[in-house]
């Protein structure tokens, strides 16, 4: 590779890094999105409210079940919802962490890999979100757009 070439190499990651954490900040959402969309519409393949907080009851032993779907399809739907916009970023990645701490202590029993419902997709989108809560919506975000500092 030549020189010109290496430096204009360089010069294209360093325009398109930019992109990176928007990029992730959004995908997060976007893939959060759909789970809070089956807990409380039930729809792509979901139960809706009624028979996931009758699950959250009967199996994992969450009681009110319905709150804690309700609560659990929110803050999946309407957070993720939040870090796609980029608005109030921090809070509802907060949120998601939160939720996904919960969801760790559910899915600790049965090991790492998520193949056996373990910890492993919980722990991901909790350490995405704790990322997301500390580096806020940042460029490309609404709370940019409107000022919001935290």
């Amino acid at each position: 590779m030549t020189t010109q070439t290496s430096t204009s190499a360089s010069t294209l990651f360093d325009r398109l890094s930019t992109l990176s954490y928007p990029l992730i900040r959004i995908t997060a959402g976007l893939l959060l999105m759909p789970h809070g969309a089956q807990k409380l519409f039930g729809w792509f393949g979901g139960y809706g409210l009624d028979a996931t907080g009758q699950f959250f009851a009967t199996n994992l032993g969450m009681e009110p079940g319905f709150l804690f779907a309700l609560l659990a399809g929110l803050v999946e739907f309407f957070g993720g919802l939040a870090l796609v916009l980029g608005l109030l970023t921090r809070p509802a990645a907060l949120a998601i962490a939160g939720l996904m701490a919960v969801a760790l202590s559910v899915h600790v029993a049965n090991g790492f890999f998520w193949t056996s419902g373990g910890v492993e997709y919980p722990l991901m989108w909790g350490l995405i979100a704790f990322a997301v809560f500390l580096r806020g919506g940042e460029r490309f975000s609404l709370d940019r757009q409107f000022g919001f500092k935290f």
